[in-house]
C-alpha cells in the first residue's frame, strides 16, 4: 500500500464543521458544538498580521488526520511588542501518530514568535520538552484572600470593567478588561483614589466540584497580592472563594497552598511569559485549563 501524501496549511472557514468533528473526537469531552463555538470566536478575532486566525490542519491524501488551533496575540514586554502563539487542542488521528512530531515542528518553525502551550496534559510533557519548550510555570498556588487587608482598604473599590473608573486608568487596560469581558471572563477595575488597576479571572471548577476564579490577567503579581482582599471578597460574594494563581512556589503574603508539578506551562520562542498573565488563549476565551492532577514521571 503506497505512503498516504500528506501535507499541512492554515484552517479555513471552509474547514469549520470537519475540524469540529475532528477535534470532538480527539476531546469527547467537549461536544461538536463547543468546537464550533471556539472557531467561530477565532472568526471575530483579528491576529497579528502574518500568523493564522485559526490554526493548522494535517491533511492525508486530502482526509483531515490532525488540526491545532492557534490563538495568536501581541502584548506588552518591557515597554515593546511580544507576539504570542498559543497552541491549543492538539490532536492527530492514532492512525497518524508517527507524523504528530513533523505536524508539530510545522507548527512552530518561526524562531520570532514565543509559542505557548499552556494546557498540555502530564503524560506530554516530556514530549514537548523535547522539541525544546520550557517550563515557565511549575504549579498553581490556590489562594483564600478574602480576609486580607480587611481593615486597611476602605478606600478600595473593586467593579466590573463595564463602569468607568472616575481615577486615572490606562486605556490599553480598559480596552483589555472589555475584550476578556466579550469572551465570559470577569473583568473589574480595582481603584484606589489615585489610580484603577485591571485584572481579569474566569470561573472555574477544582475537580468539576469546588468553584474558584483562575487568575487569567494582571499587570503585575504584586497588584494582585497589594488588592487581594477586598477583590477576594468581591469574587467570594459571586461564590468564588478561593483563587488560582499560576505560580513556581508559594505566593508571599498570601494564605494558600502552592500545589507543585501541576497545571505547568510551557514557551519556546525569545520572550519568557510572566505569571499573571495568561491574556488572549484558551483559558480565557474558552475555559480550557491544563491538569490539576500530579504528573507521575518515571
Amino acid at each position: 500500500m503506497p505512503a498516504a501524501r500528506l501535507s499541512s496549511r492554515q484552517i479555513t472557514e471552509a474547514d469549520f464543521s470537519s475540524i469540529a468533528t475532528l477535534l470532538s473526537r480527539g476531546f469527547p469531552k467537549r461536544k461538536r458544538k463547543f468546537w464550533l463555538a471556539a472557531l467561530e470566536q477565532l472568526r471575530s478575532r483579528s491576529p497579528p498580521a502574518g500568523l493564522p486566525r485559526y490554526g493548522y490542519v494535517l491533511e492525508a491524501d486530502d482526509l483531515k488526520v490532525g488540526v491545532v488551533l492557534v490563538v495568536c496575540s501581541t502584548s506588552q514586554l518591557n515597554d515593546r511588542a511580544s507576539t504570542r502563539c498559543n497552541l491549543s487542542s492538539w490532536y492527530v488521528e492514532p492512525k497518524y501518530h508517527s507524523y504528530a512530531a513533523m505536524f508539530r515542528s510545522l507548527v512552530i518553525a518561526d524562531d520570532n514568535i514565543t509559542y505557548l502551550n499552556i494546557s498540555a496534559r502530564p503524560n506530554i510533557w516530556p514530549i514537548i520538552e523535547t522539541q525544546g519548550f520550557s517550563r515557565y510555570s511549575n504549579g498553581v498556588f490556590i489562594a483564600t484572600p478574602t480576609l486580607r487587608g480587611l481593615l486597611s482598604s476602605a478606600k478600595v473599590k473593586v467593579f466590573y470593567a463595564s463602569q468607568h473608573p472616575k481615577v486615572d486608568f490606562d486605556l490599553s487596560d480598559q480596552g483589555l478588561l472589555l475584550e476578556h469581558a466579550r469572551y465570559g471572563c470577569i473583568s473589574l477595575w480595582c481603584a484606589t483614589p489615585d489610580f484603577a488597576y485591571p485584572f481579569v479571572f474566569r470561573r472555574r471548577l477544582i475537580k468539576g466540584l469546588i468553584p474558584c476564579a483562575q487568575m487569567i490577567y494582571c499587570r503585575d503579581v504584586a497588584e494582585y497580592v497589594r488588592f487581594a482582599g477586598p477583590i477576594g471578597r468581591f469574587l467570594a460574594m459571586r461564590c468564588m472563594p478561593l483563587v488560582l494563581i499560576d505560580a513556581n512556589g508559594p505566593v508571599p503574603q498570601l494564605v494558600g497552598k502552592f500545589f507543585g508539578d501541576r497545571d505547568q506551562k510551557y514557551f519556546k520562542g525569545p520572550d519568557r511569559p510572566r505569571l499573571g498573565d495568561i491574556a488572549y488563549n484558551e483559558a480565557a476565551l474558552w475555559g480550557v485549563y491544563g491538569s490539576l492532577r500530579k504528573a507521575h514521571r518515571h
